[in-house]
């Protein structure tokens, strides 16, 4: 037991609360997509819709009521002054690309990581419109490509990398583009400005399991606890 919860150990029992996590959110798609056009433009001139805010509170008050006392790291709630490492720590990224989502795009996914401590015990990578899901303990029969995604978020350093004369593809959601990198339908994922735990940290467990290799702020990643409150260059690769 911790704090009067049962621990969630098996794998079985992961992969179950994570199935109910993402049907919770098949359920509620009708009022995801009502709320998909009321946009507001965050202090970081990033766009985030009501759908968003939905879909966190939504899976937050889930996860809550089974596992009373977990920290949440949220993109659209996470407060720095409440994180408890030694417990249960959830991290969510409601809808990751958020661009693609309120402009009518399908090409965006629901990002989610459970940790009991420093220990990973399940994620999943889920893609609601493209109906592609990836989840600790599936297997996944790999593709060889030579395609590079790249993150949307442009600067010198990635423009750099384009000179490189590969083929490329810029699609704007990380949960598309780890997800991609996984299965093998790209060879590599590289994001040299840097994102928080919440839009990569789920896929990169995802990739370590599937034999992927990952560096961080230019050392190798080996599933170790990281601070949340910090953005991480990354560069997953097949």
């Amino acid at each position: 037991m911790y704090g009067g919860v049962r621990l969630i150990q098996e794998i079985n029992e992961v992969r179950s609360f994570l199935n109910q996590i993402c049907e919770l959110v098949d359920s509620n798609m009708l009022k995801i997509n009502e709320m998909r056009y009321q946009i507001f433009i965050k202090e970081d001139q990033t766009p985030v819709t009501k759908s968003d805010l939905f879909v966190e509170k939504l899976i937050f008050d889930f996860v809550k009521e089974r596992l009373p006392g977990a920290t949440f790291v949220g993109e659209e709630s996470f407060d720095s002054s409440v994180i408890d490492s030694s417990g249960y720590l959830v991290i969510l990224d409601p809808i990751d690309g958020t661009e693609n989502f309120c402009s009518g795009l399908k090409e965006w996914g629901v990002s989610f990581s459970l940790w009991q401590g420093s220990i990973h015990l399940g994620s999943f990578l889920y893609m609601p419109e493209l109906h592609l899901k990836l989840m600790t303990g599936d297997s996944i029969e790999c593709i060889h490509s030579r395609i590079t995604g790249i993150s949307s978020s442009m600067d010198e350093s990635l423009i750099d990398i384009l000179r490189g004369g590969e083929e490329y593809r810029i699609m704007g959601c990380a949960v598309y583009n780890i997800y991609n990198v996984i299965r093998g339908s790209y060879k590599r994922f590289v994001n040299p400005k840097g994102a928080y735990i919440w839009d990569v940290l789920p896929g990169i467990m995802l990739a370590l399991e599937h034999g992927c290799s990952v560096t961080m702020n230019g050392e190798a990643y080996h599933g170790h606890s990281i601070d949340p409150t910090i953005k991480y260059c990354i560069d997953i690769r097949r």
